[in-house]
């Protein structure tokens, strides 16, 4: 009760010191494991929309919304409605897997969203509360379907915390999933980006598959996320996409879409797989599903329902306040077009941003799909070369071979014209598929400016997210329920807080100061 009174009389000393009392007693109490709290030093007492109030009295605007978690923001009144309708109709709110009217309607309201190819002939399996349940829960599936072991995934990805999710994870230790070329155009494993890169990363893929002497057996299934969330807000290309839906179909390998962060609305589609027309064989849901309360599922085609009586269960996974908040969720961003205002206003938003890569050297990158956006900080110092020349010539060499590029007959060309400069120019030109001239290569990654934006953006009463490889990108997630005007205020807070990290990121606890030239120059 002194919390409450402290924070609506402003910031007066008795909220900030109920305040850091809270924040000691945390980082006393819990584990060293504990990471947004580490970032993130505010303690939470009330929350609506895409505002948060701390116990301080500051209030700030929330673009994590419990990594995409909330998307309808925190409290929507539908929300509300539904969970008190359950609490006060006297309904059990645990009840493991058997049959309820309130599970019966959220399975009802899903089907109706998912992909046509799919709700006609889908079942559901209901895990345990967390995404990487639904994860394992797949993993666990797709071998029984096939009588496989083996899992395909890609370079970046991210898709829990159990032991098998990490495994078809980006950090993975203990590689027991063969990984493969996941394309982006900013960071090119091929040194290409664009379209080329794509059908490089594709073909690569085609040959781990068909090449008997790979070392990789035909596997169980093939998991991937439409958009990268953790591995720095990176999209499929719809092209790529459709060709591993081609790829897998043709094979008989369950495709696996991890839309767990991507599905309800967040890219501009209900489900991020339908940018392409993808229809994949099973999609593992959670976050947004649950109506910000845990809750995860598996859907998958009818012929893969080989489950045993038991083969997958759960303590929670009849959590009934889930479904139904779950239930008012899916059905008022089905309702209300949401999806589609999250791709217009993403748009825009994107567009905006990219203001901020125009002026200032330490953002390399603005990318993202609908409201999953990612601005990737640089070293405004660092060497933009791609490596030695013996490193250029094989990803040229890689190029070539895959029909993309003549690099050797340029190459050839170019020595006869003048020289070493002239090989090297050329050999630029033809890996970055650009006319006429080099592909620009990415600075290094700056995860200690990332985090000195997300302090200054914290100061500026903005709550963002980091991510990417190297935790160097920070992430926008608001909810799909963003208006206008408070789009524009979190694009203006954060621009504030890349100005002031730019101009004296030792100020911010980033290093010391650049030299003069901290924007890029016009034209």
């Amino acid at each position: 009760m002194a919390v409450t009174e402290s924070v609506t009389g402003g910031t007066s000393g008795g909220a900030r010191g109920a305040h850091e009392g809270i924040l000691r007693r945390q980082s006393a109490r819990e584990s060293r494991a504990r990471t947004y709290a580490r970032a993130l030093p505010i303690v939470p007492v009330r929350a609506r929309g895409l505002t948060i109030e701390g116990a301080d009295g500051r209030r700030y605007l929330d673009c994590l919304s419990g990594a995409g978690t909330l998307a309808l923001g925190h409290n929507h009144p539908v929300v509300l409605e539904a969970i008190r309708k359950v609490l006060d109709s006297g309904a059990p709110l645990s009840v493991l897997d058997l049959a309820t009217p309130v599970k019966d309607a959220f399975i009802t309201e899903l089907f109706r969203t998912l992909p046509p190819g799919l709700a006609d002939r889908a079942r559901v399996q209901f895990c345990g509360p967390a995404g990487t349940d639904a994860v394992e829960a797949a993993f666990k599936l797709v071998r029984a379907a096939t009588g496989r072991t083996g899992i395909l995934a890609f370079t970046g990805a991210y898709h829990g915390m159990t032991t098998g999710a990490l495994a078809a994870s980006g950090g993975a230790g203990d590689v027991r999933v063969a990984r493969l070329p996941y394309p982006q155009d900013y960071r090119c494993p091929f040194g290409v980006g664009g379209p080329r890169g794509a059908e490089l990363a594709a073909r690569w893929t085609e040959t781990v598959l068909d090449d008997p002497k790979s070392g990789v057996p035909l596997p169980a299934g093939m998991i991937l996320e439409p958009v990268q969330g953790e591995g720095g807000v990176i999209p499929a290309p719809d092209d790529w996409l459709r060709r591993m839906r081609r790829l897998t179909a043709d094979r008989s390998i369950p495709l696996i879409a991890d839309e767990i962060q991507t599905g309800v609305g967040r890219t501009g589609a209900f489900w991020a797989v339908e940018h392409s027309g993808v229809t994949p064989d099973v999609m593992v849901l959670s976050k947004a599903i649950g109506g910000s309360l845990p809750l995860a599922v598996v859907v998958y085609r009818d012929d893969l329902d080989v489950w045993e009586p038991g083969a997958h269960a759960g303590t929670f996974r009849g959590n009934q306040l889930a479904m139904a908040a779950g239930t008012a969720t899916l059905a008022h961003v089905r309702e209300n077009a949401l999806a589609e205002r999250a791709g217009l206003l993403g748009a825009r938003m994107l567009s905006q941003l990219r203001a901020l890569q125009n002026d200032f050297t330490c953002v390399g990158d603005v990318r993202g799909r609908g409201l999953m956006i990612g601005v990737e900080l640089v070293d405004p110092e660092g060497d933009e070369s791609t490596g030695d020349a013996e490193e250029q010539e094989r990803a040229a060499g890689e190029a070539t071979t895959a029909g993309e590029v003549t690099t050797a007959r340029q190459a050839g060309e170019a020595r006869a014209q003048g020289g070493g400069d002239a090989v090297a120019a050329a050999r630029g030109a033809a890996v970055s598929g650009w006319e006429g001239e080099a592909r620009p290569a990415p600075r290094p990654a700056a995860p200690e400016l990332a985090s000195a934006v997300q302090r200054a953006c914290l100061e500026r009463g903005l709550i963002v997210e980091l991510g990417g490889r190297h935790a160097g990108v920070v992430r926008l997630l608001p909810p799909l329920t963003i208006t206008d005007e408070q789009a524009t205020a979190v694009l203006d807070r954060l621009a504030d807080a890349v100005a002031a990290v730019a101009r004296d990121p030792a100020a911010h606890g980033a290093g010391p100061r650049p030299p003069e030239g901290r924007k890029k120059p016009d034209g």
